[in-house]
């Protein structure tokens, strides 16, 4: 087996709204009926888009190679650059699986009609939230929204039961966002289906007004958080694990907010395998890989990611998924809403 390797990375320099997606038919070629055994597949080759980082999911894709002797190659960069790269790229792209930050970017994908439908004892592992109707596409571990505070000076007490009170002038120049990550787009687009436009805008620019510290990734607001920086800010709740992992004593705590609110957003990180891949069958097989016990022990224990198949236990000192209630929508919703969203923020002048 050759060893794990890594595609260069060089991104199209593609603008953000190269997602303007609009749903197209799936293709003729693949009927919703042509299941392959995607566990009992072996050999073959893949070429993967990861918008998750190599340090989330490497290990994991390691495993995947060893267990099934597939040789898996890895483009690693932005879930949505690679998401708007996949959609140029159509059906020339040397994608077989396309692994996503959030729901909205495969959404996205899924518009396009660039996937095919997974095989349905894979994807209903899976509660229907989590996973497209059309089973294009399905969520590999779930990520809460969560407000990651400094224990130093703040307490459970003291912040708010919803994210729209984080533009509070108490909250002046001591929240931290990551407005570039595909998971605070992600969680603005659910705040805009869940609340309206308006609402949306006005807690941005909200944000804004108030001297929110702008960061290019949850890592660093963690860790701006734990050094006292800022005292909250808005990311998912497997940061703190990763924290602690570096820091084990890190002053910092998750606070979950309020069930229904925006903030309290549940997205998950997925997986879907493209209509022309030359080897779907191994595609399939990642797949099913990602969600069987080993897949998603792996997110739970060493990310710190809400598994997504039922008795699997979730990530240490975190409530379980389903004491976590976010706001009442579909995933799959999240994708053709992006690109009004990357407009917003750029309007308000969060991004450029």
């Amino acid at each position: 087996m050759r060893p794990f390797r890594h595609l260069p990375l060089r991104l199209v320099a593609l603008p953000a709204l190269l997602l303007t997606l609009t749903a197209c038919g799936g293709d003729d070629d693949v009927a919703a009926g042509q299941d392959t055994a995607a566990g009992d597949a072996r050999g073959g080759s893949l070429t993967v888009y990861s918008g998750r980082s190599e340090e989330y999911v490497g290990p994991v894709l390691e495993k995947f190679e060893q267990a099934r002797g597939v040789d898996v190659e890895v483009r690693y960069g932005d879930t949505a650059e690679l998401a708007a790269t996949i959609a140029e790229e159509g059906d020339n792209t040397p994608a077989d699986v396309f692994i996503a930050q959030d729901a909205g970017s495969l959404g996205a994908v899924a518009a396009e009609g660039l996937f095919r439908p997974l095989p349905a004892a894979t994807v209903e592992l899976v509660d229907a939230r989590f996973r497209a109707a059309d089973r294009t596409w399905v969520g590999t571990s779930g990520r809460a929204r969560v407000a990651i505070y400094n224990t130093t000076t703040l307490g459970p007490a003291d912040l708010p039961t919803s994210v729209l009170d984080m533009t509070d002038a108490r909250w002046k120049d001591q929240v931290g966002i990551a407005p570039n990550n595909a998971s605070f787009q992600a969680f603005v687009t659910a705040l805009r289906l869940d609340r309206g436009d308006e609402t949306a805008r006005t807690f941005l620019q909200g944000l804004k007004d108030n001297g929110a510290r702008l960061y290019e990734s949850n890592s660093q607001i963690a860790e701006a958080v734990a050094a006292g920086e800022i005292e909250v800010g808005l990311v998912n709740n497997y940061y703190l694990h990763q924290l602690r992992k570096e820091q084990p004593d890190a002053p910092a705590a998750n606070h979950f907010f309020a069930a229904g609110d925006p903030g309290a957003l549940i997205n998950s990180a997925g997986v879907g395998v493209l209509r022309t891949s030359d080897d779907a069958a191994s595609g399939e097989a990642l797949a099913a890989f990602l969600l069987a016990e080993e897949g998603q022990s792996y997110f739970a224990e060493e990310v710190g990611e809400y598994p997504l198949v039922a008795g699997v236990s979730p990530p240490p000192g975190s409530p379980p998924l389903a004491d976590v209630q976010g706001p009442r929508l579909t995933l799959a919703d999240l994708g053709p809403e992006l690109e009004d969203t990357l407009r917003m923020l750029s309007e308000v002048g969060l991004t450029s």
